[in-house]
């Protein structure tokens, strides 16, 4: 038995993380969670810009990580005890299990302050200071090279029987071809995988209760994640996470808390107000240091070829061309008070200066109405669902982020001459769902004779109308809506303006969506 489970059952030492929950630990995993890396998620923390709105969501990754590791354990004591065909996976500890636990407790460690609503902006997120591309580096790559760089390679060589390809494997399943190293079987790799990353997963079950607690809402906390534990099972036919029957009303309760979660925290409209600020500031920062010309974005960034490094036209830096500002990621070992310091540098207008630009106006103002002392968030001028305003939403939702920027630059034309004064097209923000789709939350349900390899087992929408409307009607469309933001005095100028803002919008973004597609093509 491998020792954490040892110290689940027994409570030999344990760490207490919010909401009362005592995370057992064991001497090996100790040195790991005493390591840097891990250390530096104590000062990142999980929702980010959500704490604008929510000024509870405070809680870091280093807490949800903990939690993570929690359910690892407790996911892998309960399938111990099943009886079934499948069982031979998690029938004894094994150099599988010893990842699996690994994995839950680093997953988050290449974390760096406000990555998600950066790495959503693809390679656009990073250049160099002489206009060089660089491409992005996504937080689960970092995991890699801190599995491998730093201390955490001395616990894994000194205490585990499992490498940094094993756990890279599970935290990465399509990256298994490209690991010689790797100790485990395919099927391994599958059903961890499915437990960390899935429909219903630990990772789920740990920061929807948690973020809910501390946002101080309910919705992630109405489902009884105990059952849902208890009722997790493997699949009888496939290497993955499957669900018993018992557990489907917990799963459609958590299915919906997730979906309520998205809408009224995550996607919460003031939060996507934050955060098009920061994906904007950070794009103009990079590549707008004196004004794109619009046609040389459009046609360097055709995604015909898919490459999204190639998106931004070279620019002319401006005085603060120093690398450590203009490279964001090199940012990623700052602690997010010492991330946000170095962005206000970087957009601060200096003292000495006489003059600025508009682009340097706007730039600063983005940065400091996010972290400056006082809060100036840029306000909804409009917003598109699926029903309400299904075509502007089908026309930019996943749109990559150059296209969402170069079709802003339109709308800020059509807004200038509506109002009769300039905007700054940096300071008119399209805000839609990114490339990049939420994962699937159809989990299959398997029968009460799971002890036979016959079992009947149908996907959890095919039980319940609950999770059919979801499973069928793409979860994303539903949770996150296309938003125009401006800031307050232009969205005061274009309601005088217009009687209908919502149509007039709804025009102005058609019109500004097509002629990109004209270009384009």
């Amino acid at each position: 038995m491998l020792p954490e489970i040892t110290a689940l059952r027994r409570g030999v030492s344990r760490v207490r993380i919010p909401q009362s929950l005592d995370v057992p630990m064991t001497q090996r995993v100790r040195r790991i969670v005493d390591t840097a890396p891990i250390r530096h998620l104590s000062s990142i923390s999980q929702l980010g810009l959500v704490s604008l709105v929510y000024p509870g969501a405070t809680h870091t990754r280093l807490e949800h990580s903990l939690g993570v590791y929690s359910n690892a354990l407790r996911l892998l004591d309960h399938l111990s005890s099943f009886d079934s065909p499948a069982n031979e996976i998690v029938a004894q500890a094994s150099v599988a299990q010893e990842a699996f636990i690994v994995a839950a407790l680093v997953h988050d460690a290449g974390h760096w302050p406000f990555c998600h609503p950066i790495e959503d902006m693809g390679n656009l997120s990073s250049r160099r200071a002489d206009g060089s591309k660089q491409l992005a580096i996504k937080h689960e790559d970092r995991v890699d090279a801190i599995l491998r760089q730093t201390e955490i390679a001395s616990c894994l060589e000194q205490d585990w029987a499992c490498c940094a390809d094993d756990v890279m494997a599970i935290l990465r399943p399509r990256s298994l071809p490209e690991r010689p190293g790797c100790q485990l079987s395919a099927e391994d790799v599958s059903f961890y995988a499915s437990c960390l990353s899935g429909p219903i997963d630990i990772d789920k079950l740990d920061y929807l209760q948690r973020d809910s607690l501390h946002a101080g809402v309910p919705y992630g906390r109405n489902f009884d994640a105990e059952r849902i534990i208890a009722s997790l099972c493997i699949h009888p036919t496939e290497p993955k996470l499957a669900i018993t029957e018992k557990g489907r009303t917990a799963a459609e309760m958590m299915v919906f808390g997730r979906y309520v979660m998205f809408s009224e925290v995550y996607w919460h409209h003031t939060v996507r107000a934050a955060t098009a600020m920061l994906q904007r500031v950070l794009f103009s920062l990079l590549h707008e240091s004196s004004l794109l010309h619009e046609s040389a974005l459009v046609h360097q960034s055709s995604p015909v070829n898919g490459d999204e490094s190639q998106t931004a036209a070279t620019p002319q830096t401006d005085s603060k061309s120093d690398d450590s500002l203009l490279n964001i990621a090199s940012w990623s070992h700052l602690s997010e008070p010492e991330w946000i310091h170095r962005l206000r540098t970087a957009t601060a207008i200096p003292f000495e200066q006489t003059t600025s630009s508009p682009g340097q106006q706007a730039r600063a103002a983005l940065a400091e109405g996010l972290f400056g002392p006082t809060r100036g968030l840029w306000k909804r001028a409009a917003e598109f669902n699926v029903e309400s305003g299904g075509e502007v939403h089908s026309l930019l939702a996943r749109r990559p982020y150059w296209w969402l920027v170069a079709c802003s630059r339109r709308l800020a034309k059509r807004i200038s001459h509506a109002i009769n004064r300039d905007v700054d097209p940096a300071m008119v923000l399209i805000d839609a769902p990114p490339v990049k789709l939420e994962v699937d939350i159809n989990i299959d349900v398997v029968g009460r004779s799971l002890a036979k390899a016959n079992a009947a087992v149908m996907t959890l929408g095919d039980v319940s109308p609950v999770a059919s409307v979801l499973a069928n009607r793409q979860f994303d469309n539903h949770v996150k809506r296309v938003r125009v933001f401006v800031p307050e005095d232009v969205r005061t100028d274009l309601r005088r303006y217009s009687e209908n803002l919502h149509a007039t919008m709804e025009d102005w973004l058609t019109r500004a969506a097509e002629e990109m597609e004209n270009e384009i093509a």
